[in-house]
């Protein structure tokens, strides 16, 4: 079978990922505990919007009412705000 021909930029062939790596290269990759921490903040921020929906704002914390909103999405927030320095 046939190999695909190579893209051209200025008349010569450019390989699959040189550009990509290009600028990449001093970009440090993230600690091994990044994409867990940020995964579990988000699964953690969710959660906690359920049960304060499915107890009727009774829980997580009873006595603070829709507070319980602003701090499962804080929790979701730091959790999202972490992927976008996931490398």
């Amino acid at each position: 079978m046939a190999e695909s021909k190579k893209r051209k930029k200025h008349g010569k062939v450019v390989s699959d990922d040189l550009e990509i790596q290009s600028w990449t290269d001093g970009i440090p990759l993230s600690p091994s505990w990044w994409a867990p921490l940020f995964s579990t903040l988000l699964i953690l921020g969710l959660v906690w919007l359920v049960v304060y929906y499915i107890s009727g704002g009774l829980y997580p914390i009873p006595g603070v009412t829709w507070w319980n909103m602003i701090i499962g999405l804080g929790i979701m927030m730091a959790g999202f705000l972490m992927t976008l320095k996931w490398r």
